[in-house]
């Protein structure tokens, strides 16, 4: 991504000054103070530009709560779209895989289009398209409906997650850490708060599955404000600017050449599989060693819910560190420890599990983190993030699927928890390559 097209989401532009004239012994003449020394356009530019960081971390926070409840909403209304739609088993079970592939699908757009209309435009047009998306898929009137709908709306995902640590990189070079700790902890909330209330809204707005999905759009409808601000702001700031700022030359970064870009790749995609398999099998591991049904979700929203306050805490650490090895090492350590609990007393232990699992999905911000620090400049962060993320997601997709038909071939829950625990060893190890202290520049 160019530079020009980047400097209108961060500080980068400051007023531009002219140098008083100096008199023959060298000292500065006083001026009349003139209010035309600086246009009304300029002056509205730079009232605006002080308030926008605020805005723009307003808009970071309101988009990652927006990155999840459409499908975690989904997850829990899941057999009463089924019955509602008449969909057949696999179509039901294909929704649970769509996410992945439209992630990676359409995540590979988002650097084209970002250089073409600037990241923000493009994460505002992606927070209309989950509105639109979430709001329309209930009342489609059928099962392709429905499907394309749900595509409308993990598109805007799709985009606004590989987008998000550029605004970051861009607008807050200096602290990426706590920032990609608070998209984390919200992207977190988002998740944790739409799998724990939709049934109940569903219950308390009529039992309607349909508007038990559609109420999320409303969420999406408010996040779209902070980004129209920022959009605006890009405008007047195009707008005003006087000066012939000339981009400064980057090095060109081919992604696939990086051994740095694979390792963060192969990782999000270890981290991500293990993520979807804990949320679409856990329960189902529980229940048939004799928890409840009842005490099962709340096992698995606890999981979740350790998201919360360790995503902000982790990318803060990470930041801070010149080698994050370390920290994917802990984390999947506590992934092993949580498979073995699993394996060896799923009942008795469950609690212990419950919390090591969801320390062991904190993998997820630790990898964001990881893609903010591996490149010097936000082009290279949106190359690496567009690569990481698209190429994790499709490595993702198998997983779930493959523990499944495990489960279903096996009758028992040993090889599969064994396939979990097997893919945590990678994990690990191209964590520990991915957390060197390199940028993707220095390798390509």
């Amino acid at each position: 991504m160019a530079d020009e097209d980047l400097a209108t989401l961060g500080p980068a532009a400051e007023s531009r000054t002219t140098p008083a004239p100096r008199s023959a012994d060298g000292s500065a003449q006083p001026q009349p103070a003139t209010r035309e020394a600086v246009p009304d356009g300029g002056r509205a530019a730079s009232r605006a530009a002080r308030w926008l960081p605020g805005i723009l971390i307003a808009g970071l926070v309101l988009a990652a709560l927006n990155l999840r409840p459409a499908i975690t909403s989904l997850g829990a209304l899941l057999e009463e779209v089924r019955v509602g739609l008449g969909m057949s088993g696999t179509v039901a079970g294909l929704l649970t895989s769509v996410p992945a592939l439209c992630f990676a699908a359409f995540g590979l757009a988002a650097p084209r289009l970002a250089r073409r209309w600037g990241p923000g435009a493009i994460v505002c047009v992606g927070m209309v398209a989950i509105a639109v998306g979430v709001a329309v898929r209930p009342f489609a009137g059928g099962t392709v409906g429905f499907l394309v709908a749900s595509a409308l709306a993990l598109a805007g995902i799709a985009v606004s997650n590989v987008l998000m640590p550029v605004v970051i990189k861009t607008w807050f070079p200096d602290r990426v850490g706590s920032m990609t700790g608070l998209y984390s902890m919200a992207l977190a909330l988002g998740t944790s708060l739409a799998a724990a209330l939709t049934v109940p809204m569903t219950a308390a707005l009529g039992g309607s599955w349909r508007t038990g999905l559609a109420v999320w759009a409303a969420l999406a409808a408010v996040a779209v404000l902070p980004w129209l601000a920022v959009v605006r702001q890009r405008g007047t700031s195009a707008g005003t600017s006087t000066g012939s700022a000339t981009p400064s030359a980057e090095p060109s970064v081919r992604i696939t050449s990086s051994p740095t870009a694979w390792a963060l790749a192969v990782f999000f995609g270890l981290q991500a599989t293990a993520a979807y398999i804990t949320m679409g099998w856990m329960p189902q591991i529980f229940r048939d060693a004799g928890v409840s049904a009842g005490t099962a979700g709340v096992l698995l929203a606890v999981t979740m819910a350790m998201g919360v306050p360790l995503s902000f805490v982790l990318p803060r650490l990470a930041s801070r560190m010149r080698h994050q090895g370390p920290l994917a090492v802990v984390l999947g350590v506590c992934g092993l420890a949580g498979y073995a609990g699993l394996w060896l007393a799923p009942s008795a232990g469950a609690w212990v599990w419950a919390l090591l699992m969801g320390i062991s999905n904190c993998a997820f911000p630790l990898a964001l983190t990881m893609i903010g620090m591996r490149s010097s400049s936000s082009a290279g962060v949106v190359k690496l993030s567009a690569f990481a993320q698209c190429v994790g997601y499709l490595i993702s997709i198998p997983g779930p699927l493959l523990v499944g038909t495990l489960y279903q071939h096996s009758g028992g829950w040993g090889l599969p928890i064994a396939l979990m625990a097997g893919l945590m060893v990678p994990q690990i190890a191209v964590g520990v390559l991915a957390g060197r202290d390199r940028r993707i520049e220095d390798e390509t």
